[in-house]
């Protein structure tokens, strides 16, 4: 049981810090998204930092044993103060405060790609030393700033697709879309090259005995999960977009701007997925059979 409240706690954390990042910055370089999404920032600032409260008390209570608060409480100004974790555990907060009171996109942006990249700290490259851990960081990082950039951008189309189908409304969507356009071909590349960067430090150039695990075949879903996103990603960008751009000129829309929010939505149930077996892959070792 208490297994399953880390993976649902990490599952929660992960998707709240990388929408955080991720609509920030879709809001910077979409250009006119971010009144609308100010309100939805501080509410998962907020809830960001109520799940990292949450979650360093149960790794504390893990670590040491200890359920009653002040037999804890030593543990957790141990925690804080003594140790890299509880390092990267403050600057989250902070920066989720400054997201809290000041959501402007660019300091949001700024600050909420702190608070992302500070779950690098509870992750596989924690256990790594000297250079090879900072490289293990930096590829853990940045997968993870790829991964917010992406999946923000799902959440914020869909948003923007909600409600009345005006042409107003389609054509702000059909602008975000085309911008959306290099961006995501660079969080693809991204992806990819971390992915398998990330995949050679924790597993090594190895597949067998790993594949046969269940940490082999979590990741094997999370590849062809990953896959999917990319069939799906093709076709918004060669298909569902330029026919949304084509029917704005034709005067003929909604069908158009429909087949795209599906399309977004079901990328986006994808992600949420992925993200569900990272927080899971994050509490096993490869060799976990």
């Amino acid at each position: 049981m208490g297994e399953l409240i880390n993976i649902l706690l990490r599952f929660a954390l992960y998707v709240d810090l990388l929408l955080v990042f991720g609509l920030a910055l879709f809001a910077l370089y979409s250009g006119d998204a971010l009144l609308r999404f100010r309100p939805l920032l501080r509410g998962m600032a907020l809830i960001g930092a109520l799940l990292s409260v949450a979650g360093l008390v149960l790794m504390t209570r893990t670590m040491s044993g200890k359920t009653a608060f002040a037999a804890l409480w030593p543990h957790l100004q141990m925690m804080l103060l003594e140790t890299d974790v509880g390092l990267a555990w403050a600057v989250r907060m902070i920066a989720l405060i400054v997201v809290l009171f000041r959501p402007g996109a660019w300091l949001a942006s700024i600050v909420g790609a702190v608070a992302l990249a500070s779950l690098a700290w509870s992750g596989h490259g924690a256990m790594d030393e000297g250079a090879l851990r900072f490289w293990h960081f930096l590829s853990d990082i940045l997968h993870l700033l790829a991964a917010g950039a992406w999946l923000g951008a799902m959440l914020a189309l869909v948003l923007m697709a909600r409600g009345l189908v005006d042409e107003a409304r389609i054509r702000s969507l059909a602008f975000a879309v085309r911008r959306f356009e290099w961006v995501g071909a660079a969080i693809v590349l991204t992806l990819s090259i971390t992915g398998v960067v990330n995949y050679l430090f924790i597993v090594g150039p190895r597949l067998d005995e790993v594949l046969l695990g269940t940490y082999g075949v979590l990741l094997t879903i999370k590849v062809l999960l990953f896959a999917g996103m990319l069939v799906l990603a093709a076709l918004n960008r060669f298909h569902l977009g330029p026919a949304l751009q084509q029917a704005l000129r034709d005067g003929q829309h909604v069908v158009a701007a429909n087949a795209l929010k599906r399309s977004v939505v079901v990328e986006l149930a994808i992600a949420l997925l992925i993200v569900a077996l990272v927080a899971w892959l994050g509490t096993l070792s490869p060799d976990a059979g």
